[in-house]
This record gives structure tokens, sequence and C-alpha cells, in this order.
């Protein structure tokens, strides 16, 4: 049995991962700290809140002895650790809160996982960490995947944070002998995704009718990973995962930034066009008036310093600890936009 300590549960994937484990490990104890900044939002839990097992408190990461506390009073054993900042455009504009949340908040945390798993008394635990593709920087067209062992190479202030936290992670590990393991993962998508990345911007455009910005020439590759195909490789990481070692998580999804967005109006035109009680919800979208939503489609300048390609190669997680996405890009993209669809209003 693990009492959970799960930072940043009330953002996107934090708050996908809670309710993976809840339903999975219902006996299991779960607590989420989450400061609630913009991206958090409490509302994502409220089913959780109906579990005898799930506790939310609302403090930061950046507050060792609050931190402390908590792994005292609810006997947490294992720290899944989500919390950071992690919009590229915004560390671009304002590095600072990226500098002070994911360098700061990770060493807050692994100082207080010190303080009462090792220096008090040596109990069994787990830090997990949970981190990007981007700290690798970025790849040319015939370049391989990324893979664990390929040299950090981070091209904006949000990668560099990351890349940071990750080595004291692993200095922590290495040092102090904390029991760590870090994923890598590629893009995520699916419900509770906060709408200023790709996908959920570009499904809320079309609703309402706005132009779907498309940064330089759209030709930017991703690997895209499905919320949950994630949370199931990080349970496997946490159940088999061996000690001081990093997975990278991937989908296999090689996807260029233009077709998704394409893929998206495409299947966004379908559903309102089959459904009249959609169209009557969303009468500003173009296919809610017999029009096509790819006419929104509008090329924006392209961001400062950004990564062409990111792939990731999973082979380590597959052959080591049996790991393979459940979602294709397809069915993953399916269920997003019927979440979403029955969500906005």
């Amino acid at each position: 049995m693990k009492n959970i300590l799960v930072t940043g549960g009330a953002g996107f994937i934090g708050t996908n991962f809670v309710y993976y484990w809840l339903d999975k490990y219902p006996d299991d104890g779960v607590v989420v700290l989450d400061a609630l900044t913009y991206a958090g939002n409490r509302e994502n839990l409220s089913r959780a809140d109906k579990h005898s097992k799930f506790r939310f408190v609302h403090g930061n990461i950046l507050d060792q002895e609050l931190v402390e506390n908590l792994l005292i009073k609810y006997k947490i054993n294992t720290i899944v650790h989500f919390a950071a900042e992690s919009h590229v455009d915004r560390s671009i504009l304002g590095p600072d809160a990226f500098i002070e949340t994911n360098i700061g908040g990770t060493h807050s945390l692994l100082k207080a996982a010190k303080t009462v798993w090792l220096d008090d008394t040596r109990l069994p635990h787990r830090f997990h960490h949970i981190s990007t593709d981007e700290v690798y920087g970025t790849l040319k067209p015939n370049d391989p995947p990324f893979s664990e062992t390929t040299p950090y190479a981070p091209n904006s202030p949000y990668a560099a944070s990351k890349a940071a936290s990750d080595h004291l992670v692993r200095a922590y590990h290495e040092t102090y002998g904390l029991q760590v393991t870090t994923s890598n993962c590629s893009n995520n998508f699916g419900p509770y995704q906060f709408p200023e990345k790709l996908i959920p911007l570009i499904i809320s455009n079309i609703l309402e009718g706005k132009p779907l910005p498309v940064y330089g020439d759209g030709q930017q590759i991703r690997d895209w990973l499905y919320v949950d195909d994630h949370n199931y490789g990080v349970d496997l990481i946490l159940e088999r995962g061996k000690v001081g070692e990093t997975y990278n998580i991937g989908g296999n999804n090689e996807t260029v930034n233009m077709d998704i967005v394409k893929l998206i109006c495409e299947r966004m035109d379908v559903r309102l066009a089959e459904n009249k009680d959609l169209a009557q919800r969303f009468p500003d979208s173009p296919s809610s008036q017999g029009k096509t939503s790819k006419n929104l489609i509008t090329h924006v300048q392209d961001r400062a310093g950004h990564d062409r390609r990111y792939a990731i190669d999973a082979t380590k997680i597959s052959s080591e600890l049996g790991y393979a996405p459940q979602e294709s890009f397809e069915t993953g993209m399916d269920k997003t936009l019927d979440w979403y669809l029955d969500k906005l209003k």
C-alpha cells in the first residue's frame, strides 16, 4: 500500500494521475499539494473529494516545513512530483517564475524528503520526478529519437529549469541515497489541459469562431502521448522501475503541428455538423454555420528558439517494464474532443 503525495495535482497531468490512481488503487492514500496558480483548478478534483482516501492541501512546494509536516502527518512513502511552470512562451517572457518553481521548488521537496525519510529514520520510500523531453533540445529530421543517454541541450528557460531539476534529483540519489526515479515524457494531451496549450487552444477557438494560431510554417514535429498512457508509465516505474534510473515515456506518435490542427478541425466539424444540440451550444463555430474550421487557421510569428522536432525512444521502459501505449493518437484525440465538448459551455 502506498500513501502518495502528488505535487501539482490540480493541474492537467496531475489531475489525471489522481483519478488514474484512485480508480486503480482505491485503498491507497492520495494527498494533493497544489498552489493553485493560473494552471491549477481546484474544481478539477471535485470527484476525488468524494473518495475517503483523498486529501487536498493548498500550499506551495517551496514551503519545506509544510511538505515535511505532510510527509509525517499522512505517512507519505511516495512523492510523485508534477508541480512545475511548464509553458514555454511564458518562460520566454518571464523566466524568473520557472527558476523559482522548477529548480527552487524541486530542491525544497528534495530537502523535505531527505529530512523525513533519511535524516530522522530510513523509511522505505520513492521520490518520482516528472520531467520532459524538452531537456534534450531539438532534433534534425533524420536524427534518432531521444534516449535516456541523449546529452541535455535545453533551448528555452523552461527546458533549462527542468534540466536543472533533473540533475538535482539525480544528485540527491547519488549523494544522499534518496530513492528516486525520473521520467521524461513527450507532449501530453487529454482532459483537463489548460487552454494555452496547442490542442485545447485549437478546440476552444474553433468553438468560439476565433483564429487558430499556428507558429511559423507549422511544420514543427512533436511526439504525442495520451495523458493516461503517461500515467500508466509512471505506475510501472513506481512498481518495477530501478531506483536511480531515468525512463523516457513516449507515445510513438510523431506528428506535424499543422497536421494536428487540421485533424482537430476535421473532427470538430463532423461532430458539430452531426449533432444539432452541439451546434446550438456553439453557434459561433464555423461548422455550426455550415463552414469549415480550417478557414480559421492563421500563421503567426514563430516562437523564439522554437525547437523543430522532438521524438522519444521508449525502448527502455518497454523492454524493462513492459510499457506500451494503450491509445493511438486518433483514439486519444477522439476521447479528448468528446471530453472538451462535454465540459465547455
